[in-house]
């Protein structure tokens, strides 16, 4: 069997890079070992940058039928709700000005419904291992359904096989893995009496609280936890404990009894973190939680892998698309461009949300006293305000400067009233690269 491409791993990147790609008129056949999506509490928020790329496939009018709630505000609160920090979405450009959410399965499902006629998936069909080239190159992958084993040659492979990517691994691309210390705890909570109208994360001294609404008055409350603090505890001791750290945080006091009627919702999530130092081999891109990892506190994951479909799909276009040619010599360089363009924006986003993260999360006095201070002076700083909230949205990434992050511990003032321009967004050039 041959096509032009065959994407492994049907999860949030792989369905991306399907559609990115079969837009562009490529045979792609995409499989996946899972039968059915796993329902997992991750991948529920839709930044404006990817949302931007959802309308460009097809795939947020799905969504929106489907009632994705749509949320303006990215709100750090004090236990009490006081606002600390508030990232306006409403004042980014036009037709950008929100962010979404769902359940991970229905944006599964609304990226699959919006596959292109040039793209095959099959799930239950699991990945044993790539095929090489006399030259070493990959030219496709050896799969297994049910009892029967058999080769699917490609121009290109992507590797979309998630965190613990046998592709990856198969190709020697080795990331320095580094799970945080904390891990999180996730509830789904129904019919509470008052439905969240942002995302909020509350900074408490035992760590983050995240919180916000899906469709279906329904809420998701994300609890940061000691790795081992779960460990042992019963229904009682689970419905105890819960009560305690909700009741801390008086905010949230009017969850307690929902949440404690959810208790069984309840899953347990290590918190990894990774940039794999390159995405391609010659044959082969690295694509989505195979290739990277964050915090989901700043909501940049799933997100990252949407960009990462964009931009293999523009490079494409550049390379191979304008020559009327996929052979190999022009896959590899559109793969290479691909590679070196993500790995730096991946390490800009994974620093960006490593420093968000740090701030709320610290449970140390010296790390709670820093984080406070930098929210406190980010708010109070209109530029930094400007250009973090530019950064969350995923329209465009500056990093901050030194000067910045002194600004942020209130030790200089630096053009604070000097409100920065948003440059032209990566996704919008990638768009114009494929039209011509």
């Amino acid at each position: 069997m041959n096509q032009d491409v065959v994407v492994c791993g049907a999860g949030a990147g792989g369905l991306a890079a399907a559609c990115a790609l079969g837009n562009l008129g490529l045979r792609v056949l995409v499989v996946d070992k899972r039968r059915q999506p796993a329902n997992v509490p991750k991948g529920e928020v839709l930044q404006p940058g990817a949302l931007a790329l959802l309308r460009s496939w097809g795939v947020q009018r799905r969504l929106d039928e489907r009632g994705a709630v749509h949320l303006t505000d990215l709100v750090v609160r004090d236990p009490h709700g006081d606002p600390l920090l508030r990232l306006d979405y409403g004042q980014l450009p036009a037709g950008n000005q929100s962010l979404a959410t769902h359940d991970y399965p229905v944006i599964l499902q609304s990226l699959s419904d919006s596959l292109g006629p040039s793209v095959e998936l099959r799930r239950g069909v699991g990945v044993c291992e790539p095929l090489f080239g006399t030259s070493g190159r990959v030219e496709g992958v050896r799969v297994s359904d049910g009892d029967r084993q058999y080769d699917v040659r490609a121009a290109m492979v992507i590797a979309a096989d998630g965190l613990s990517s046998k592709l990856r691994r198969a190709v020697g691309i080795q990331p320095r893995r580094a799970d945080y210390s904390h891990r999180l705890v996730s509830f789904e909570i129904r019919d509470p009496a008052q439905t969240p109208t942002d995302l909020s994360a509350y900074v408490t001294d035992r760590g983050l609280r995240l919180c916000y609404p899906l469709p279906g008055n329904r809420i998701r409350l994300y609890i940061q936890i000691r790795a081992d603090e779960l460990r042992g505890f019963g229904p009682a001791e689970l419905a105890a404990w819960l009560r305690l750290v909700l009741t801390d945080v008086p905010s949230l006091r009017p969850l307690v009894e929902p949440a404690l009627a959810g208790l069984n919702s309840r899953q347990l999530l290590a918190v990894p973190r990774f940039v794999a130092p390159h995405l391609s081999v010659p044959g082969l891109a690295v694509l989505g939680e195979a290739g990277h990892a964050v915090h989901p506190m700043a909501a940049q994951g799933m997100n990252s892998s949407f960009t990462d479909a964009q931009c293999l799909a523009a490079q494409l276009c550049a390379h191979i698309l304008r020559n009327g040619v996929m052979d190999a010599d022009a896959v590899d360089a559109a793969l290479r461009e691909y590679g070196q363009q993500r790995v730096v924006n991946l390490i800009e986003v994974d620093q960006m949300s490593h420093r968000a993260t740090t701030m709320i999360t610290s449970t140390s006095r010296v790390g709670r006293a820093l984080g406070r201070r930098a929210v406190r002076r980010t708010t109070a700083n209109p530029r930094l305000l400007r250009t973090v909230t530019y950064n969350m949205s995923g329209l465009h990434m500056r990093p901050l400067s030194m000067l910045d992050r002194l600004c942020q511990l209130g030790l200089h003032d630096f053009r604070a009233r000097r409100l920065p321009s948003p440059p032209a967004r990566a996704h919008d050039e990638s768009a114009r690269w494929c039209e011509s």
